[in-house]
Parts: structure tokens; sequence; C-alpha cells
């Protein structure tokens, strides 16, 4: 697949993952445009980018998402990678920041992919890609608010992927692992296999060349989740959540 003079928006792009898939697509010819709620961190983005379009976006407000998309004007893709995040147990439940990891990363996505689908489907191309997590196979310990909402997201792009095959709208899905970022910087705990931003920009660049749907990294991590849907509740939960 070529990226050469095909315009995509990156949703949650200021920074982090979402950055460095920027400077990974214009490396590869194409032109982007950056949203983010910052307006101070999409003018470090654009500078870093050479001073490509940006769009401040809070993806939780619906009017704001309508209002950007039709600033746009027709894209070839959209990235969403947007997402905040908080380690959060039940027990120590803050109602406003677990709201805004659903209203965010879940909804959020829904609204920005409900807004741009419509004209890809009118006009029979198109490209969605949506960010998941390793997080998002299945429940985790003081994880309630963020794999809660990235297992929303991956079932949104399985929904999508089931429903437009065939009608020139790819749909793909990448569910990376720990990321050095100054979200993960939360985490209080080891992190297997942390990659830096451009190396997992690297995975997500090569997925969007791809003809796959989906692609989970890195690897060998990725088989440890992946693999923990095949086991009985009993077993998941001594391993992933012993008491």
């Amino acid at each position: 697949m070529s990226f050469a003079k095909k315009r995509y928006w990156l949703v949650g792009a200021s920074e982090g993952l979402g950055l460095a898939l920027a400077k990974a697509l214009q490396a590869e010819g194409a032109e982007v445009i950056v949203s983010a709620r910052s307006p101070q961190g999409l003018a470090a983005a654009s500078m870093a980018l050479g001073g490509v379009q940006t769009l401040a976006l809070d993806v939780a407000d619906a009017a704001a998402v309508d209002q950007a998309v039709a600033q746009l004007g027709q894209i070839d893709g959209m990235v969403f990678l947007a997402g905040v995040y908080w380690p959060m147990p039940a027990q120590a439940i803050d109602v406003a920041k677990l709201i805004a990891m659903c209203d965010v990363n879940f909804t959020g996505c829904a609204r920005v992919v409900a807004a741009v689908l419509p004209a890809m489907l009118a006009r029979g191309s198109g490209h969605l890609v949506i960010t998941g997590s390793l997080s998002g196979f299945r429940g985790l310990p003081g994880a309630m608010g963020y794999a809660a909402s990235k297992a929303g997201v991956m079932a949104l792009a399985e929904c999508l992927y089931a429903d437009l095959r065939g009608s020139g709208v790819k749909v793909q899905l990448g569910n990376p692992g720990f990321i050095a970022t100054r979200l993960t910087a939360k985490n209080d705990f080891a992190m297997p296999f942390l990659m830096q931003p451009e190396e997992a920009a690297g995975h997500m660049l090569r997925l969007m060349k791809s003809n796959r749907f989906k692609a989970s990294f890195p690897s060998l991590f990725s088989w440890l989740f992946r693999g923990g849907n095949f086991l009985p509740d009993w077993l998941y939960y001594r391993i992933f959540a012993p008491k």
C-alpha cells in the first residue's frame, strides 16, 4: 500500500505513538493532519513535523468532532490514537477519571468514526485505523477504566471490519503493549517489553501497509494476553489477579 499524496488524519498525535506514527507516514509521502486537546502540544507537534495542519480537538465533545470533520475536507484515512489513562483498582474508584477513560478512549473513538465514515462509504474508499491495547483482551486488576474502554474499542473495530468488508473502506486494529509515554509513567510496576514510541509506530505502519485486519505487538508479549482468552476463569484469575 502506498501512502504517497494521501491525506491522513491522526487523532491524538501531539506526542508519543501518535507523533511517531505521523513522522513515519510523512516519510512515506503522506500528508498528515494532527489533532489533540492541547493547543500547545499541537504547536510543538506541528514544528516537529515541519509545519503541518493541526486541529485542536476534544473527542469527548460531539459538536467539536463534527466541526473538525467539516474543516478537514476529504481525507483518505483516519487513525484514532487518543486516550487517557489512570491506574485504578475498584477499591479506589474515581468516578470522574473512570468516566473520562470511557468517554475519551471508547466513546470518543465512536464519535470520530461515525463522523468520517459516511463520506468514505459514499465514495467507496477510505482507511480506518483504530488503536486498541493488549490490556483489552481480558479483565486485569487495577485497570477497570482503561482495559474496559480498550475492550470496547477493539469490539468496535471488529464490528466495523465485519460490516465493511467489500465496501472499499479498509478497517484495521493495532493492539500495542506498553509504550514509554507520560501515561505509562504513571505505573508503579515493571512493564515487560516496554517499547519506545518509534518502535510501536513501526509496528503500526507495517500493519497499515498490509492487508491484515489486526496486529498485536510485541508478538511474544501478545501471546500471553491472547492465550489468556483460552484459560478457564479459575485459572486465568489465579494467574493474572492472585489474591
